[in-house]
């Protein structure tokens, strides 16, 4: 693993927000809570959780322009990843006819933003829930959850948290998403220059699965005993 630091309240206005460095990555995430659901919710007292990503026109050594009118694939696939990662561990009823946007703006990349946000969101979603919570009822968030890269190289070596230079010559590329619990919400994987062995997909799992143990730890760090306290609260 590179060197994480994660922060939260980095921003007076959200009712969440965190600050994840994942090595030279830099991702800000900032959850806001709206009194409204998509029309496909209303009525059923069921609320939502889904997230933004961007990257800033800076992020990169050649600026990226703004997605003004229409979002690219990479960006819908990513904050698809995002919701998805969340929402697997949200009590979406606990949250009545609400809706959570986490906004995912990296500020600096080198490899690993999508795992970086779904980390640092995490932070910012439960720093959000303490604002809606009732004492004795249910806390929307039920487990912690976090994202780690893994990668082969060319010599057929498995790696932990790639940055970008890893990344563009790795022999195949994972993405994995896991639960505090250690059950699975997403495995991305591709061979990008030769097949892999199952094997080799189960070292690539089982070095996530410890990165992703690191990191929530450092999660659990972040948010303090109160709110650690809080997550998979019922009554």
């Amino acid at each position: 693993m590179r060197e994480v630091c994660l922060e939260r309240r980095v921003q007076k206005y959200p009712a969440g927000s965190a600050l994840i460095e994942v090595g030279n990555t830099r991702v800000l995430c900032a959850a806001t809570i709206e009194d409204k659901v998509p029309s496909f919710l209303k009525g059923t007292g069921t609320g939502w959780v889904m997230a933004e990503y961007s990257m800033l026109p800076g992020s990169t050594a050649e600026r990226i322009p703004r997605e003004r009118s229409k979002l690219g694939g990479r960006t819908m696939e990513i904050q698809r990843l995002i919701g998805r990662a969340l929402r697997a561990v949200t009590d979406l009823s606990a949250l009545g006819e609400r809706s959570i946007i986490i906004d995912c703006d990296v500020l600096q990349a080198d490899g690993g933003t999508r795992t970086a946000s779904i980390t640092g969101a995490f932070v910012a979603l439960v720093e959000a829930c303490e604002t809606i919570y009732t004492v004795g009822g249910t806390f929307p968030v039920k487990d912690f959850v976090a994202a780690v890269s893994a990668g082969i190289d060319q010599s057929g070596a498995t790696m932990l948290d790639l940055c970008y230079a890893e990344d563009s010559t790795a022999a195949a590329d994972c993405n994995v998403v896991m639960t505090g619990a250690g059950e699975l919400v997403e495995v991305q994987i591709t061979a990008e220059k030769k097949p892999f062995t199952r094997t080799q997909l189960n070292e690539l799992l089982d070095l996530a699965a410890g990165g992703i143990a690191e990191l929530i730890s450092l999660q659990k760090d972040a948010l303090g005993r109160e709110l650690v306290w809080r997550v998979g609260r019922i009554g």
